[in-house]
């Protein structure tokens, strides 16, 4: 099974997609817990300047050593993506190929159906793309969930394209 996905259409720049990299993107998210709780918007540069502060402040009071917690949060975080569930939002995905103006829907092309949505809608969605650990061999590349999680019992699969229309 192919696992690259092309994003084409009406959009300044093709983008290629390869769910095989995302483990290690730090956009990806939980998707055993990302549903069940309270969605808010985030701002990545006010969350990136609080993770570097809070390093900085850890050095300044342990100094530049390894402490103990930080090795156990490192093997932590390892077992975690051995056998986490994981997806990554749409969005930055949609915006970094920049939309043309006329652009006004987004087209999934299946292996069996064509779904289509408003843009709006699409920059809500979740691209789920392992599950226990697992890429999505058999029914995937992608699984794409809705951003509210109101399909997350029957997720679009087996997506082979997405066009901007």
């Amino acid at each position: 099974m192919n696992s690259i996905i092309l994003l084409k259409g009406k959009v300044n720049y093709q983008i290629t997609l390869d769910p095989g990299v995302w483990i290690f993107d730090d956009r990806k998210i939980d998707l055993t817990t990302y549903f069940q709780q309270e969605q808010e918007e985030k701002n990545e540069l006010e969350e990136y300047t609080k993770a570097v502060s809070k390093h900085w402040e850890r050095e300044i009071r342990e100094g530049a050593i390894f402490p103990p917690t930080l090795k156990t949060e490192q093997k932590f975080e390892k077992i975690k993506i051995l056998t986490g569930t994981f997806g990554i939002p749409f969005k930055p995905f949609l915006l970094n190929a920049e939309l043309q103006e006329n652009a006004s829907e987004v087209r999934f092309i299946t292996e069996d159906r064509e779904v289509t949505m408003p843009i709006s809608d699409a920059l809500q969605l979740i691209f789920g793309f392992s599950k226990d650990g697992k890429p999505l061999n058999e029914d995937g590349p992608i699984h794409v969930y809705y951003g509210d999680g109101s399909n997350i019992e029957y997720p679009i699969k087996k997506v082979k394209e997405i066009i901007v229309q």
